[in-house]
């Protein structure tokens, strides 16, 4: 055993420390050598020796080979110190440790720097990463490509795009040093990470003037750079440059459909993912795993593989598309029979059709279904839902599982081709294979189903959604509710969604003005527990929108104004005018004429006439565009103060601004000759309207219908009832009102009878003969059913696009109830014969 002494053990442990390595760890050689020279070491000598650095004077004293090994483990002991501490977050230390670094001595390289830029590159810490550059360029030490890739991903990841740019070039003009392909490499990636193509424009610049090739790398952060940009014509030209170079491979296929697919070039993208499926069935892939199971290529980058583009133009698409592709795409949805694909990768099942190998299925198949999924919603975003189902048949054929992204992308195409049945099964193929669906496939669903007002299954659909922050779909399903005055629908959705804490925006509140603003309209006319109810639900639906900081837009503001008008408030009406004038001031926008022309309807409806004036004076005099419908509200206010030279006036001064009138200028210019029980001029104007081409709508004649009414004009009534019909414009349920009160108010009831059913009928159909498949329907379900709810199942039809039928079943049952017969062949009643003989004798 090898004797050590206590003194020559206290030499040994200061070594030790200086050296930062711990004591059983010293070679044994060395301290074998530290021994024999200690007990030749003079007592005297010992306090000099360790003034001098006796660790220093030992080990000059051994040889050259321990100064070597000394200053090395020294520098490296540093350096570890330094990134120590740089973890530890105590810079003032590694600073210190830094610059003892620099001042330890003359043999330093850029290695001894290596681990302090690759912690800087890694955390990032570009000042740091500047302050070890520094003691390198005082040193005078030159760079080498690690230090120089480690300091140039230091300086993009902080940011510093400008001082990484000029390192670069930096040191291939000082140095003499062309840094590596990696390093403009780095630098490309963060251009593309930070979104600078002027920084990338320079760095592609200077590759040029070094002569600089590039590699895949190089190919993959251009191909950012271009996506980024919108740029398809340089994804293309990246690819006509890539494979001059480099045979596609399965992951640079992958890349490039995915570029193509987010530029929504589809043709590209689908042509690109079949050659993909062509490497994936020759087994050429080049597909590693590594030990967490993550695929990489096994191609070298750096090396170029000769042109493959002549292999791929011999690549014939048509044949593969017959061998792949089933020719009745069309059919997929009700004939699909999806084959079980094990989870070993095992061949498709299915009769004619090869799929991948077991040897190869398992890698080709995890990097072919992204690429297929990215395809797939291409599909969705261009519509094109034949392409989406071939892919969909291919993949089951391939024995590629579709995820539940791929499902996503196929629903969204398919609903735009085959509509929301066909989209809703594929749903139910999800859940069948214990898919769940991607919230975005539900809302996807959900919005459809707003679309086409199927308010059941969109609320279905709604609540199966377990998060989803875009409140896109349920801003859509209070549309659809209040598109079919179903509020009490949307009170439930609002619920849901402060349950969810969806965060509304401007629509969701111009939608539950629009909804919630007014109680009572369009059926009854407010009241002072209406008005308090609609003040209280406006307060609380801007105190909401405070909470979340959403200013009003001109539509919410409409809205708004709207409701207070259907209410008849036209103080807070007038108050809310004001205030909204002084809130858009202040942005510096105006109202817009469509607001004001709302408050103006809102006026004339409650016969407000003056105020209306005024407000249309501050219009004119403050230089507002006047449009159509202002003319035509102001026409219409004529008819209240009983001017129609006034109206004259305001319908040329409309004709002078260049102005088309409509129906409603028509409507509201017969309603001022009518006050005067001029029905001779009334119907001149809607002679004049017919010949200007004017589409003549129900309101024009109910107009004159209800005028005819008061003064118990049965034969105008009979003359307007007919042109109606022959005009094919359907009656409503005041057209039904005004006709059948002309009759009672005469004491013609049975011919009120009899025109009353004639028009409810018109009102479900026009034609006779559309009356055959449903008169079985009507008469057992509504109008001859003894049932306690047939006329709950009547009332369920108001509020929505079908709501005249509701009135029109409600007018026949009540005459099945009186006991008179219900004719089924409305033109054939004699009432309907006499109208039109009377007609074609006045023509």
């Amino acid at each position: 055993m090898l004797f050590i002494g206590l003194t020559e053990l206290r030499l040994l442990e200061q070594i030790s420390q200086s050296m930062h390595r711990p004591l059983g760890r010293v070679p044994l050689w060395s301290i074998a050598n530290l021994c024999n020279k200690s007990k030749s070491c003079k007592h005297g000598d010992r306090n000099v020796a360790g003034d001098l650095g006796f660790c220093r004077s030992i080990a000059i004293s051994v040889g050259g080979d321990f100064l070597g090994y000394g200053e090395e483990l020294t520098k490296t002991s540093i350096q570890k110190q330094i990134v120590d501490a740089l973890y530890l977050g105590d810079r003032g230390r590694a600073s210190k440790l830094l610059s003892d670094l620099g001042h330890a001595n003359k043999s330093l390289r850029a290695a001894d720097f290596v681990d302090i830029f690759k912690y800087c590159a890694r955390s990032p810490d570009p000042l740091f990463a500047i302050e070890t550059w520094s003691i390198m360029e005082e040193k005078q030490i030159p760079p080498n490509n690690t230090s120089c890739l480690f300091m140039t991903r230091a300086l993009c990841k902080g940011g510093y795009l400008n001082e990484a740019f000029n390192l670069i070039n930096f040191i291939g003009e000082k140095h003499g040093m062309t840094p590596s392909l990696a390093v403009y490499n780095s630098f490309l990636g963060a251009c593309s990470k930070l979104c600078s193509m002027v920084h990338a424009n320079q760095c592609l610049d200077l590759m040029e003037r070094k002569m600089m090739r590039k590699n895949e790398v190089t190919y993959t952060e251009l191909l950012k750079l271009a996506v980024y940009n919108q740029n398809l014509s340089a994804v293309h030209e990246i690819w006509k440059d890539y494979i001059k170079y480099y045979g596609p491979s399965i992951f640079s296929l992958q890349r490039f459909i995915c570029s193509f697919t987010r530029l929504r070039d589809l043709s590209s993208a689908y042509q690109a993912l079949q050659y993909m499926v062509v490497l994936a069935l020759r087994g050429n892939t080049s597909i590693m795993s590594n030990a967490e199971g993550k695929l990489y290529s096994s191609r070298v980058l750096d090396i170029p593989i000769p042109n493959l583009e002549s292999s791929l133009q011999r690549f014939d698409m048509e044949e593969f598309d017959e061998q792949f592709v089933p020719l009745k795409v069309d059919a997929y949805i009700r004939s699909i029979e999806w084959s079980t694909v094990s989870t070993t990768g095992k061949e498709v099942e299915s009769s004619g059709v090869v799929g991948l190998g077991k040897t190869k299925c398992v890698p080709a198949m995890q990097l072919l279904k992204p690429s297929f999924g990215n395809v797939m919603r291409a599909c969705a975003q261009n519509q094109n839902y034949r392409l989406a189902e071939q892919l969909m048949i291919q993949m089951q054929n391939l024995g590629v599982q579709p995820s539940s992204r791929t499902y996503d992308g196929f629903i969204r195409a398919v609903i735009s081709g085959r509509g929301i049945s066909e989209g809703i099964k594929v749903l139910e193929i999800m859940q069948e294979k214990n898919l769940k669906p991607h919230n975005s496939t539900l809302a996807t669903l959900s919005i459809a189903c707003c679309q086409a007002l199927e308010l059941d299954l969109a609320e279905k659909l709604l609540y199966q959604i377990s998060y989803y922050q875009d409140p896109h779909p349920y801003n859509r399903f209070l549309e659809a509710c209040d598109t079919l005055e179903k509020p009490e629908r949307a009170i439930r959705m609002w619920a849901k969604m402060k349950q969810l804490k969806i965060k509304p925006d401007i629509w969701t509140y111009e939608l539950l003005f629009s909804l919630f603003g007014n109680v009572n309209a369009p059926y009854e006319d407010g009241d002072m527990l209406s008005h308090a109810d609609s003040a209280k639900r406006i307060k609380a639906i801007e105190m909401d929108m405070a909470k979340y900081s959403v200013q009003h837009s001109h539509l919410s503001m409409k809205n708004l104004l709207k409701a207070l008008g259907a209410e008849g408030m036209i103080r807070e009406l007038m108050e809310y005018l004001r205030m909204a004038e002084n809130l858009f001031y202040r942005s510096n926008t105006y109202l817009g004429t469509p607001i004001y022309n709302t408050v103006l309807h809102s006026l004339v409806e409650a016969e407000e006439s003056y105020l209306a004036i005024e407000i249309f004076k501050n219009m004119k005099s403050s230089g507002f565009c006047l449009n159509a419908a202002t003319y035509t509200i102001m026409i219409d206010c004529c008819s209240i103060i009983k001017c129609y030279k006034s109206a004259s006036a305001l319908f040329c001064m409309m004709l002078r601004d260049g102005f088309y009138p409509q129906a409603a200028t028509y409507t509201a210019l017969i309603k001022n000759v009518l006050d005067d029980g001029n029905f001779g001029e009334a119907f001149n104007l809607l002679g004049l309207g017919s010949s200007e081409g004017i589409q003549t709508d129900v309101l024009l004649y109910n107009t004159i219908l209800k005028r005819a009414c008061d003064e118990g004009r049965i034969d105008v009534t009979e003359l307007i009832v007919e042109q109606m019909h022959r005009e094919k414009i359907r009656p409503d349920a005041s057209t039904c009102q005004y006709v059948f009160s002309t009759y009672v108010g005469r004491h013609f009831y049975n011919t009120a009878m009899e025109a009353l059913q004639v028009l409810s009928m018109r009102m479900i159909c026009g034609e006779d003969h559309a009356f055959e498949e449903k008169k079985a329907e009507f008469e057992e379900a509504y109008i001859l059913s003894e049932d306690e709810e047939s006329e709950l199942r009547i009332l369920e039809f108001l509020g929505g696009p079908d709501e005249n039928i509701a009135f029109a079943l409600l007018n026949l049952r009540w005459c099945a109830i009186l006991g008179f017969p219900i004719s089924w062949s409305p033109n054939g009643t004699s009432w309907a014969r006499r109208l039109a003989a009377n007609y074609d004798s006045l023509i």
